[in-house]
């Protein structure tokens, strides 16, 4: 009984880890331009592929070149997609976002092709390392580390740093913030370089889970995500990464505790849960301050 409930425990922090970090890269862009990017999926797939490519070399080089590329990747999207669009409606963020995100996918897809390629990415972490007398894969401690300190290094940074102060200011009141002095170009792209970030590390993560990457592999964690952004709250960074992590932890309590039979439509049984707590605060559990002033 304890070894499954330490068991348990684990897999909430590691898969809720992963998806708070992905709600984070999401809820990051949304709170500086009110914008729900799913072409962040490409930025994971991007980071995925550029592991597949050095992984042999050295981990510490697939690491550095899946961070380049989805930073790179990031920071492209940005200026090419949705700079030239500053200040139009929502929607028409939003289209562009679907078409970025549709137009990277099918560009990968005729570039590698879209079957599934399997890599021994870190195998190492395959071992098993002992927890409360009980012995867990230590790639979830791993996980759990990883995405504890990326939160945290995330929190401080808009906390402490001048640039963070801008982003958190354009959060609250974009145009007041511009009035201000905060200079726009700077901050949109400083924010979607850290969703990069985000995306690079889930990817890698990700990767060494799976041992697969494919043009897809971020969509599913992107839809996951943006349900855990709008539980938590849109353009609250807080409730972004507690949402991911509340929906992560909802997954594996419905995988342990759904009758065998049920478990392959878990995400059903998720998605009633999300209806559920948002008929009751359609806000999210943390509302941010100034996004009913701007709706």
């Amino acid at each position: 009984m304890i070894e499954q409930l330490v068991q348990t425990l684990v897999d909430i922090f590691s898969v809720g880890g992963l998806y708070a970090l992905t709600t984070l890269g999401i809820g990051l862009i949304f709170g500086v331009m009110r914008l729900i990017n799913f072409a962040h999926s490409q930025l994971i797939m991007a980071a995925g592929y550029a592991v597949l490519l050095l992984f042999a070399q050295s981990a510490a080089l697939a690491v550095a070149s899946a961070l380049i590329a989805a930073v790179l990747l990031a920071l492209i999207i940005e200026r090419a997609a949705f700079r030239p669009l500053r200040g139009a409606d929502p929607a028409t963020l939003l289209i562009a976002s679907f078409a970025a995100s549709f137009f990277i996918e099918k560009l990968m897809i005729l570039l590698v092709g879209s079957r599934p390629k399997g890599l021994d990415f870190l195998p190492f972490l395959s071992r098993q390392a002992e927890v409360a007398g009980v012995r867990v894969q230590l790639l979830q401690m791993v996980t759990i580390a990883v995405s504890a300190v990326l939160l945290v290094a995330t929190t401080w940074f808009l906390k402490a740093t001048r640039l963070g102060l801008e982003m958190r200011a354009a959060a609250e009141n974009f145009r007041m913030a511009e009035v201000l002095g905060v200079r726009a170009n700077r901050v949109i792209a400083t924010a979607f370089a850290i969703s990069g970030v985000l995306a690079a590390a889930v990817a890698c993560l990700f990767v060494a889970q799976t041992g697969l990457v494919q043009p897809r592999m971020g969509l599913q964690l992107v839809i996951i995500a943006f349900v855990g952004t709008v539980i938590g709250g849109l353009g609250s960074l807080p409730g972004s990464a507690l949402g991911g992590f509340l929906v992560g932890a909802m997954t594996i309590v419905l995988q342990a505790l759904l009758p065998p039979d049920l478990r392959p439509f878990r995400e059903a049984f998720l998605f009633v849960a999300v209806a559920a707590v948002l008929l009751f605060r359609p806000q999210g559990l943390v509302p941010a301050r100034g996004f009913r002033e701007r709706i």
